[in-house]
């Protein structure tokens, strides 16, 4: 794991970016940092989920394919175990059916490639969800 400090304007968030692809997780980590968020990065599930202490409030950022469970399956885990941050999914070409299982967890997808504005946007409106 790989903490890094920033000011987002949420006093504590975290941004918690799942990636297994190294280099996607310290483009992604370097970005939102320039954006002033405070990142911590994790290259798989299992890992994330062997951390004793997730922060409290905050976004969870989760690739959809991960080697060891898909992002969603990630996602139920964390929440069997109470953690209740808002999470984004990152994937390419979303097909219907994960479409549908993102919706019916209330999950937002953003596809890949990662261009402009779109992730940090969903990043702070699910911050900004969460502070009201």
């Amino acid at each position: 794991m790989v903490a890094q400090a920033g000011s987002d304007g949420a006093s504590g968030a975290v941004v918690i970016v799942i990636d297994d692809d190294p280099a996607v997780l310290a483009a992604l980590k370097f970005s939102l940092e320039m954006e002033g968020f405070s990142v911590a990065t994790y290259r798989s599930g299992a890992e994330l989920l062997a951390e004793p202490k997730l922060p409290q409030s905050g976004c969870l950022v989760i690739d959809f394919k991960l080697p060891e469970m898909d992002g969603l399956v990630l996602l139920d885990a964390l929440r069997q175990r109470h953690v209740g941050l808002p999470a984004i999914l990152t994937t390419s070409h979303p097909s219907p059916a994960l479409r549908r299982r993102a919706a019916a967890q209330t999950i937002q997808i953003i596809e890949k490639p990662l261009l402009g504005d779109a992730l940090s946007n969903a990043i702070r409106d699910s911050l900004g969800a969460v502070a009201h």
